[in-house]
């Protein structure tokens, strides 16, 4: 782990060399089991030529075939571990539910179909690896499904949070978003797409800027998980973690298969509309998706054509209909793409590759304009997201059954050209571009001891490079000078871990116990060597930092009835400085903000409050460290037929 702090190239390297490592492993012969089932709709009549797909916990897709007339299915010499059996047919609302393989046995799943489900009951993220009804979970969990996604979203994919319990929609602007999770904010949210780390370490103090370019068409989920999860999911986990679950296409049977849709939709709100076209075709060891999606999203149109916090009211007493009844500067373009491919050049391995492109352009800061701040130009332009992973799974590996490893790239970009001074049209227009590149790497193994009891180990790291040149442009002299960037460019950020996972049915299907244990470290470096001089003075020190944390979770589940069970989970999530919080100077929406070099070198001391009136208490600053929180549940949870409730407590 050592060697990944040097370069990218050297995480290249090591990710590929434990891939071909764990490939080159014998397999351990296992002693398969098999799932069969019966397909039926709400009255108790079968379900013939409804489609069953074979899901494991990492989602990718085993197999696909459809129920015989008696509306049966079965899937034979399964290596031993969890699944989900993914139930469709076009006249029913599909049924997903979690079935355990056990050594040498079969398992028997019923699955009633119904025109309209409820909700989605399986969770394939809150325990890594593991597949499993979120009632026989200890943490609380929303799981958002597809078709959800398509009636909220209709702007961008932050309005998923809309009808949540326990999370809510922050949209500081029309483009950019985030999910607030019990009360706390964007960067106390990790967010994650199948497994690999969305979250970079330039993200905000409060809303996402990257969130909404991943696309809601590509989704089949959205999975929130509400309490810290920093024991399996590292830093910026305090409140909770956002994850997700991309789209995958299926396997063909004996003939290859090919399938479409197209989808469009409109808003009168805003008079957006657009659509996407999605494409798949599948042969027994190949499958292929692509989507392709675009969307415009036009000026809004406030209740009774009035905007309370318009700067023309807020400065000017005026009302803000003086313009219009729409909202000048929120309108934007979005486009992008998918392609997924799954490939499994044997019934033990899978291999996936995943790419994604989504642009936003025409994006303005409208609270920084009328909207608010009253402020000229506040743009936000070409906004950019390319995202790629590639991964490797493999059943039956020496003494584990499972193992999953994945390479990933991930680069975010924007441009932000700001003139402040509420309306000063001399005021010096600031340009700064950002650009953070992220490789990564993380893998798994599991091993299933018994029939109740499943031990992973894992680990992951990525390394992350920003570059962000920036000047001001005076319009008075059309003079451009150099200028300080938010965060310094050049800057590095590292992070690394190790965990452990342990799932234990101590009474099955009575008691279930899971505790999960990580060991994380973040580092930064910039340096003043990367920035330009100005007046022979570089426009930021050199600054280091290293931090070190330990987090864990403990979660039990007791079910005295079927449909009935009681849940205590307790963890301690930690948020490590990222480099928004070491390298950011100048005034933002928190205070003034400075590095700790300068702070030291100007003989900064702590202040009484965070506001104007603040005095020095005379405390000299210290370097930051991880925010800590501590996290306890108890919810109780009652499902029979199409009745579903929860009733939970927190404190954080």
């Amino acid at each position: 782990m050592i060697l990944v702090r040097q370069n990218n190239v050297l995480i290249l390297s090591v990710s590929f060399l434990l891939l071909i490592m764990a490939a080159a492993v014998p397999a351990q012969q296992l002693s398969g089991g098999s799932i069969t089932g019966t397909v039926k709709d709400s009255s108790g009549a079968v379900v013939d030529r409804a489609r069953v797909s074979l899901i494991n916990a990492q989602q990718a897709i085993i197999t696909t075939m459809e129920t015989d007339t008696e509306g049966r299915f079965r899937f034979n010499d399964l290596p031993v571990g969890t699944y989900v059996v993914q139930t469709s047919r076009s006249d029913f609302s599909p049924r997903r539910v979690a079935a355990t393989v056990n050594p040498g046995s079969n398992t028997d799943v019923s699955i009633v179909l119904e025109i309209n489900q409820l909700s989605e009951e399986v969770t394939v993220t809150a325990e890594i690896g593991v597949a499993e009804d979120k009632d026989r979970i200890a943490q609380q969990v929303n799981i958002i499904t597809e078709d959800a996604l398509r009636l909220r979203t209709t702007d961008v994919l932050a309005q998923a949070a809309d009808e949540e319990v326990g999370v809510s929609l922050q949209r500081t602007s029309p483009t950019i978003g985030q999910i607030f999770v019990r009360g706390l904010t964007g960067k106390n949210v990790a967010v994650y797409v199948d497994g690999v780390r969305y979250t970079t370490s330039t993200q905000r103090g409060g809303v996402s800027t990257f969130f909404n370019l991943n696309e809601p068409t590509g989704l089949r989920a959205v999975e929130i998980l509400r309490g810290p999860n920093s024991a399996q999911y590292g830093s910026d986990s305090l409140g909770g973690t956002v994850q997700l679950i991309s789209r995958v296409p299926g396997y063909g049977g004996d003939k290859p298969e090919t399938h479409g849709e197209f989808n469009t939709h409109f808003s009168s709100a805003n008079l957006s509309f657009g659509g996407n076209t999605l494409l798949t075709y599948g042969t027994k060891h190949f499958g292929f998706l692509a989507n392709v999606a675009s969307r415009r999203i036009n000026n809004l149109r406030p209740a009774n054509g009035i905007d309370t916090h318009s700067a023309l009211t807020r400065f000017l007493g005026l009302s803000s209909d003086i313009l219009g009844t729409r909202l000048t500067d929120t309108a934007f373009t979005q486009y992008g793409g998918t392609l997924h491919l799954n490939y499994s050049p044997e019934n033990d391995q899978q291999l996936v590759f995943h790419y994604q492109r989504n642009q936003q352009d025409g994006g303005k800061r409208y609270d920084q304009l009328l909207g608010g701040d009253g402020n000229l130009i506040a743009d936000l332009r070409n906004l950019m997201l390319d995202f790629f992973y590639a991964r490797y799974l493999k059943q039956g590996v020496g003494f584990f059954d499972n193992y999953s490893g994945t390479v990933s790239f991930n680069s975010q970009r924007e441009e932000r050209v700001n003139q402040g001074g509420q309306g000063n049209p001399f005021a010096g227009i600031i340009h700064q571009y950002e650009r953070t590149n992220v490789v990564g790497f993380n893998f798994y193994l599991d091993k299933r001891f018994s029939p109740q009891h499943t031990f992973l180990i894992g680990g992951d790291t990525y390394h992350e490079r920003v570059n962000t040149p920036a000047f001001t442009f005076n319009p008075v002299n059309n003079n451009s000078t150099p200028s300080r960037p938010r965060v310094p460019d050049e800057a590095r950020y590292l992070t690394f871990g190790l965990f452990a996972q342990d799932v234990y049915d101590v009474v099955p299907g009575v008691f279930r116990l899971s505790t999960a244990l990580r060991y994380n470290v973040a580092s930064y470096r910039s340096r003043a060597s990367d920035s330009p001089l100005i007046g022979n003075q570089p426009l930021w020190p050199d600054d280091s930092l290293r931090v070190d944390d330990f987090s864990g979770r403990v979660g039990a589940v007791i079910t005295p009835t079927a449909g009935f069970s009681i849940s205590f989970n307790y963890s301690r999530g930690f948020r490590a400085p990222n480099i928004t919080d070491l390298g950011t100077l100048g005034l933002t929406g928190d205070g003034f903000e400075v590095d700790y070099t300068s702070a030291v070198n100007l003989g900064g001391t702590i202040g009484t409050t965070a506001g104007g009136d603040a005095v020095s208490t005379g405390l000299p600053v210290s370097k930051q460290r991880s925010e800590l929180s501590n996290n306890y549940d108890l919810g109780f949870h009652f499902r029979r037929g199409r009745f579903d409730t929860d009733l939970v407590g927190f404190l954080i």
